[in-house]
């Protein structure tokens, strides 16, 4: 159950929308920031906030690549493997995460840091291969730049108490 505080701020949000499905995406973004991905619960929340049905929610969450709608790790991976970074290498630096992280595309980490996903496009194609960790974008990757952004992405959860 969400706190009234972020209820009541969502709502807002949603009143100041033209419609209550312009607030969709933000409510999820919202409500999955709270949870850490949009359980069920989650959808049945965000279809009370924005007077939507479950299902017509859950088929927005399920458009977007950047709605979880299982548990992920506490930072997201996601390398872009569109034909831009594709043509530059990405399939090296999935490879190098892969075996850094010890996990499968899809997959979280034991720890429960990392979740990597390839995702189709990140609009970075001019300094690809490219890749997104939680909200911050990196580009021009080399398997040795992804080590210090692992470190630093760690190194951050840690100060954030993650």
């Amino acid at each position: 159950m969400i706190p009234e505080s972020l209820k009541d701020e969502l709502l807002a949000k949603v009143a100041s929308s033209v419609t209550p499905r312009e607030a969709a995406v933000d409510v999820m973004k919202e409500l999955q920031k709270h949870y850490g991905w949009l359980s069920d619960e989650a959808v049945d929340e965000v279809a009370e906030i924005i007077g939507l049905s479950p299902l017509q929610v859950e088929e927005l969450a399920t458009f977007y690549e950047m709605i979880y709608r299982r548990p992920v790790g506490k930072r997201v991976i996601h390398v872009c493997d569109s034909i831009s970074c594709w043509s530059v290498g990405c399939d090296e630096i999935l490879s190098h995460l892969r075996m850094r992280l010890g996990v499968e595309p899809g997959g979280t980490t034991e720890d429960g840091m990392y979740t990597l996903i390839p995702c189709a496009c990140l609009g970075n194609c001019g300094e690809g291969p490219t890749m997104m960790v939680g909200d911050a974008l990196y580009g021009r990757l080399t398997p040795e730049r992804v080590d210090e952004i692992l470190e630093k992405e760690k190194k951050k959860a840690q100060e954030e108490g993650l």
